[in-house]
Order: structure tokens, then C-alpha cells, then sequence
């Protein structure tokens, strides 16, 4: 012990001068941790290298309980009961959008920007592929009879779960990649990668992958292998937690391509220089940082409020302040490719957001009408529980033929860096140039805000 630490108790002076030492006051005892009111799930971030002995600690000094710690990154995933939990880990190194949605006040601030994509219709019995206009404008067919994917080629559908036992899904779906991740911490139980609520995941997975000779269906790739990697709960809510989770299982798995169709709960935007949204920022951003690394292209929808993405100073979802620095997760990560849509006429799909867009892809449009017989104005696929199919508009939809077309370059060139799968998958994509009309696009033909480097391409992909 040092000389300090012995003559520590403070000095005053007495009244006729002489100093004496006063007993230090006793320190209070720390409160109880809460154990009656509802827990919440936080991220919270670490320095680089930090123990999970480390991490335990502190949490238990904390009141928090680990529910998982992913150490390559340095993000652990804690659960508290303690509603000031954030304030003693740290406002800028925790975050909890469970706690965010509870909250009295977010409930009220907070918008849920999702209707579009739950709107299908569902398709009749019968020959489906002269319905697969989507398809046709990427020429997937004729790319399929050249080349349908690897099965060494593993897409992780990060989403709702998919429907395993679906006819055009059963020979596709990896059950030993697949994992549920809404808790944040990896579950391999096939319940917790099953779709419960939502037949998204079943619908995005279906475009990548999906094969049905007996329905005329079939999506781009359906030699690859897909990994259920459920982040959406039962609410419809993504929160931080589950998509590092997700983003980390397809860093540790080997997977060549995930596919995003969705953005971060509860808001919007996330900006890294802001009390919360800090840790949620940092969280994600290392947990894909860490999945291109290890050799993952991440593929992510544009969002479908319509608007330029560089441009927003509000967040539709809830109230903050928005700039340059603040994005829209897991699409404002650096390496992610991000994907607009456009309709059956090739234009942008008019909910569709622009501005830093990568490629772009068939997500439909209301207003952009098939003729009789090509099919519905929404892009169809395996959906609706129980092995039907149905249409659904959407960046949801855009993104997974994108990442249908990367799965067919990464079954080409097995091992190839994602920098380069993302180079490739532009290069081979067709221009869409900025129409006279289209006011708001902006840019170069071959990069512009609307379509980035244009339409992919399935058929330049495998030749």
C-alpha cells in the first residue's frame, strides 16, 4: 500500500491551530438491485480485448445479468431489471429499443413504418412462372439454365425465420447454419428459426433460392444453401441485440452473402454522436465490420419512406436530430450493399428511398401495372403459411434479388472477398439512367441516387 493510501483520512485544522485527522465518512451501501419490475435487454460495448470474467463483473456490479458476449467484437448482450441500468454502465456504451418501445413516451413518439411490405395477395393454383415478371427482368431464367448456385454457397436470411417444410423451400433451407437470434444470443432449437408471426423471411428467402417444379416457381439461386437466422420477434421489431447476433453467427458460420430486408428498431436513423443510439451504432457496426472480414457480403433494402436518405434531419419514427452522421442500420454501415426497387415498368418503385444506393432491383409498384396475365404489380414468391405463394411489394423484395444474383458470382468464384463480390455484382448490373422526369435522381448514368450502378443482372453472373 502506498504512503498515500495510508495517510488518506483528511486533514482539518482545529481552532487553535493544530491539524488533526478525521475519520473518513462511511461509504453508502449500494442499492439493491430491482427483482420485480420488467427486465431489458441492452447492447453494451466494451474496449477491444475486454474478458467475459471482466464483463461479468461489472454487470453484476451493475444489476445486469449476461445474457450473451460476443468477444471478437467486444459487445455484450445484457439483461437488467434496474430501470437506471444505462446511467450506470454508461449513457453513450448501453442501449435498450425494448425499453425504448415500453417507455410511456416512446410509445407515443414511436411510428412503425412497415404496412407496405405486409401487403400481398395470394396467388392462384396453377403454372406460376409466366407470373415471375421480376424474375424475367433480372433474366433469371435464363440464367438458371446455365448455372443455379453452389451448394458449397451458404445465404443467411436474416429476417423472420423461413418456413422449412415449404415445397419450394424444403431442399434449400441449412438446418445446422440456421439459428434464432432474437434474443441476442444464439438459439438452435428449430422452433427459434421458424417464422411464428410473419412469412417475410419465407417470401425474401423463396427469391433468393425457392424451387417448385410443380408450381412453375422458381428463384435465382436454388443451388445455394439458406440459413434461417431469425432477428425479427413477434411484434415485428429488430432490435440491436438480434442483429449483431445475426451478423456475428454469419461471421463465425462461413456464410458468402446475408441478406438485410429490414432496418434497426426502434427508430430509424441511429446517430453515433447521441446519448444511446451511441452503443446501438457502435454495436452493429462492429458486428458487420467483423462479418466482412471473415469473408460475408452484407446486402440490405434501401427502406420505403420514399425519400433521400442523405438529406433527412428528422426521424419519422421517433423525435431526435438527424445529420450527416447519423443512418439508417444495418444499410449505413460501410461494405453493406444497399438496394433500391423499382416496378414492373423498371422505374423506381415510388416508396422507394434513394440517395447512397448501390444497385437496384424488382421490389414493385402499385402504379407500375403488369399487363393481364404477367403476374401481380408486387413481386410473387413462397409465402403465406402452409406452402402457398403471394405477392409482396417492397425494398424487402428488391434486396433478396440482389443477394439471389451475389449468391450466383460467390458459387462462380468460391472464396472471393466481399469488396470484390460487391464489385462484380455492379459491374454485371444493366444502367438505368435518370430519367428527364426523375427530378430528384441525381449522378452519373453508370452511379446515380435512384438506381447506383443499375438493374443486377442474373444471366451476366454466371457467363
Amino acid at each position: 500500500m502506498s504512503r498515500l493510501r495510508r495517510i488518506a483520512a483528511p486533514l482539518v485544522l482545529a481552532a487553535g491551530g493544530s491539524l488533526f485527522a478525521v475519520a473518513p465518512a462511511a461509504e453508502a451501501a449500494p442499492a439493491a438491485c430491482d427483482t420485480t419490475s420488467t427486465p431489458y435487454t441492452y447492447v453494451v460495448t466494451y474496449q477491444p480485448g475486454t474478458r467475459a470474467s471482466a464483463v461479468d463483473k461489472e454487470l453484476a456490479a451493475k444489476c445486469g445479468t449476461k445474457v450473451a458476449y460476443y468477444p471478437e467484437i467486444a459487445v455484450a448482450i445484457a439483461s437488467s431489471r434496474n430501470a437506471d441500468f444505462q446511467q450506470k454502465i454508461g449513457v453513450y456504451r448501453a442501449y435498450s429499443g425494448e425499453k425504448d418501445v415500453a417507455s410511456a413516451a416512446s410509445a407515443r413518439s414511436l411510428r412503425a413504418v412497415r404496412t407496405l411490405e405486409d401487403t400481398q395477395s395470394v396467388a392462384a393454383a396453377g403454372d406460376l412462372s409466366a407470373q415471375q415478371w421480376d424474375m424475367k427482368a433480372i433474366h433469371a431464367p435464363e440464367a438458371n439454365k446455365i448455372y443455379q448456385g453452389s451448394r458449397a454457397v451458404t445465404v443467411g436470411v436474416l429476417d423472420s425465420g423461413i418456413e422449412a417444410t415449404h415445397p419450394a423451400l424444403r431442399s434449400a433451407v441449412d438446418a445446422r447454419s440456421s439459428a434464432g437470434c432474437v434474443t441476442g444470443a444464439p438459439d438452435l432449437s428449430p422452433a427459434s428459426w421458424a417464422p411464428t408471426t410473419s412469412d417475410h423471411g419465407t417470401h425474401v428467402a423463396g427469391t433468393i433460392a425457392g424451387k417448385d417444379p410443380a408450381a412453375g416457381f422458381t428463384g435465382i439461386a436454388p443451388g445455394v444453401r439458406l440459413a434461417s437466422v431469425k432477428v425479427v420477434n413477434d411484434a415485428g421489431y429488430i432490435f440491436p441485440e438480434s442483429a449483431v447476433c445475426g451478423f456475428v453467427w454469419a461471421a463465425r458460420h462461413g456464410f458468402a452473402v446475408t441478406n438485410n430486408s429490414y432496418y434497426i428498431d426502434p427508430g430509424m436513423f441511429y446517430c453515433p454522436k447521441q446519448p444511446g443510439d451511441a452503443a446501438a451504432f457502435e454495436a452493429v457496426r462492429r458486428a458487420v465490420e467483423l462479418s466482412t472480414r471473415r469473408g460475408v457480403l452484407n446486402v440490405a433494402a434501401a427502406g420505403n419512406s420514399g425519400f433521400d436518405t442523405t438529406a433527412q434531419t428528422t426521424d419519422p419514427n421517433r423525435p431526435h436530430p438527424v445529420d450527416s452522421t447519423c443512418g439508417i442500420l444495418p444499410k449505413a454501415i460501410d461494405g453493406v450493399v444497399k438496394v433500391s426497387a423499382v416496378g414492373y415498368a423498371g422505374t423506381k418503385s415510388s416508396f422507394s428511398n434513394y440517395g447512397k444506393i448501390d444497385v437496384t432491383a424488382p421490389g414493385g409498384d402499385f402504379v407500375q401495372t403488369p399487363p393481364p396475365g404477367a403476374g401481380p404489380s408486387c413481386p410473387l414468391s413462397a409465402t403465406v403459411f402452409g406452402g402457398q405463394y403471394g405477392s409482396k411489394c417492397g425494398t424487402s423484395m428488391a434486396s433478396p434479388h440482389a443477394a439471389g444474383v451475389a449468391a450466383l458470382i460467390a458459387s462462380r468464384f468460391q472464396g472471393i472477398p466481399p469488396q470484390l463480390l460487391a464489385h462484380l455484382l455492379e459491374g454485371e448490373a444493366d444502367v438505368v439512367k435518370c430519367a428527364a422526369t426523375e427530378t430528384e435522381c441525381t449522378g452519373p448514368s453508370k452511379n446515380n441516387s435512384y438506381y447506383g450502378h443499375g438493374l443486377v443482372n442474373a444471366l451476366d453472373a454466371v457467363r
